[in-house]
C-alpha cells in the first residue's frame, strides 16, 4: 500500500509534534517536574501517536475500498493492526 501525499503529510506533522512534546516530557523528567504533569504531556505523546497510526490504517482501507479491494482485505490482519495502537 503506497500513502497519498496528503495521509503522508499530516501522519509526518503529528509525528514531529510527538517528537517535541516527547522532548518536553523528557526535560520535565530531568527538571524534576510535577508526576501529574509529566503524565499529562506523556499521555498526549501518547494520542499522537494513535492518531498517526489510525490515519495510516485508515487510509489504507480507504485505498482498498475506493480500489473495489473489499473483498481483498485481510478481516483479521485489519484488525491485529488496529489492536496493536489499542
Amino acid at each position: 500500500m503506497q500513502l497519498e501525499p496528503d495521509v503522508i503529510g499530516g501522519v509526518l506533522n503529528r509525528l514531529r509534534r510527538a517528537e517535541g512534546q516527547l522532548g518536553g516530557v523528557i526535560k520535565m523528567m530531568q527538571d524534576g517536574r510535577d508526576c501529574e504533569e509529566v503524565i499529562t504531556q506523556l499521555a498526549a505523546v501518547s494520542r499522537a501517536l494513535d492518531k498517526a497510526g489510525f490515519a495510516i490504517i485508515a487510509s489504507g482501507l480507504q485505498q482498498c475500498i475506493a480500489n473495489g479491494e473489499q473483498s481483498q482485505i485481510d478481516r483479521a490482519k485489519l484488525e491485529k493492526l488496529f489492536l496493536s495502537l489499542a
